[in-house]
């Protein structure tokens, strides 16, 4: 059973300057913090040196999610402004979405974006939740994708001069509203070059939501309900990793979303099972993991299950010299921050 510990066993102080704005020019440019689990040991290399640590017969998996534009700006009929962020498609019509101010949108109201889309909630549901429905002319996925921006975590304050900045490489499938920022760094030159060297790269899908973001608020972690998300895992993906693991190659997890679907994905003899599914698993110290061997990571928010999912990997006192070396040696912290390899 996992430990129950306080939520304050998760907090460090960030000085903001360390929390990135933007992204680094070149992807692959970050700093890469190398932490080994069994001792506690850190290496301060660069990213693309994350080669020199993984051999022939490993496999990198990763999060082909891709973000969708799922933050709308409009005007309540009065005038006043209005923000939809969308969360999940109920139907053709109709949306879960937040909305602000939440406490001035009861059922009922409507909402005008352009001259193409309105809409009207039709639901108020718990945590600020909204059932929203669009009235478009044409095709509403096609009026979604013009009216909506991409949401950037709360914590970055500058616009990006370019969109594809905030997704990976290797985005194919819309679905979330926060990217798998470990999977940043990546280019396409170095995933050949990986797989040049004899390390397999999967595919999965998870489609990550707001929660992610939301910190926990309760006293202890066993306090808190961990958010609902939808990952995929195809057939063909969950042979290679299957077939890795039997043949002594290690599991490299590129994320806390792929760590959190591998380990949904796995049977009671740590067998990667495939298909469609949802997952609220909340990985924290005392877990025990049958898949991952490896992670790629950046740096985490303070009292979050990020936080709290690396340190049930790496161990939390490895995790708490790790962060404060990070600060001390000018990492850059956060969605667009630099990366982290547990080894």
């Amino acid at each position: 059973m996992a430990e129950d510990l306080l939520t304050a066993d998760f907090d460090y102080d960030l000085p903001p300057e360390f929390i990135a704005q933007r992204p680094i020019e070149r992807r692959s440019a970050s700093k890469l913090l190398v932490l080994y689990r069994g001792n506690g040991r850190i290496e301060h290399r660069h990213f693309l040196d994350l080669i020199d640590y993984l051999r022939p017969g490993d496999c990198l998996v990763v999060n082909e999610t891709k973000v969708r534009p799922a933050r709308l700006l409009g005007r309540k009929t009065t005038g006043a402004a209005v923000e939809v962020l969308l969360l999940s498609e109920v139907d053709k019509t109709d949306w879960e979405a937040l909305c602000r101010p939440a406490k001035r949108l009861p059922a009922g109201a409507r909402i005008i974006f352009d001259d193409k889309l309105a809409a009207e909630i039709i639901e108020v549901r718990e945590a600020g939740k909204r059932l929203i429905r669009f009235f478009s002319e044409g095709s509403l996925t096609a009026a979604l994708a013009r009216v909506g921006k991409l949401a950037l975590p709360p914590y970055i304050h500058e616009t990006l001069d370019k969109d594809d900045r905030y997704q990976t490489v290797f985005a194919a499938k819309p679905g979330s509203v926060a990217a798998p920022t470990a999977g940043l760094h990546f280019t396409k030159p170095f995933l050949r070059k990986l797989q040049s060297a004899g390390i397999g790269v999967v595919k999965l899908t998870l489609d990550i939501g707001p929660d992610t973001f939301r910190p926990i608020r309760t006293a202890t972690i066993s306090g808190h309900k961990m958010h609902s998300e939808t990952y995929e895992i195809i057939p063909e993906a969950a042979g290679i990793i299957r077939s890795t693991k039997a043949a002594g190659g290690r599991i490299v997890a590129v994320g806390t979303t792929t760590v959190r679907a591998l380990e949904s994905a796995a049977s009671a003899s740590g067998a990667v099972e495939s298909g469609p599914e949802r997952t609220d698993l909340f990985i924290r110290p005392g877990f025990k993991f049958k898949v991952v061997d490896l992670m790629v990571t950046n740096f985490h928010l303070p009292r979050s299950t990020l936080m709290v999912l690396v340190s049930a990997f790496a161990g939390r006192e490895n995790i708490r010299h790790a962060y404060s070396e990070a600060i001390e040696s000018g990492y850059r912290f956060y969605s667009f921050g630099d990366a982290m390899l547990v080894v």
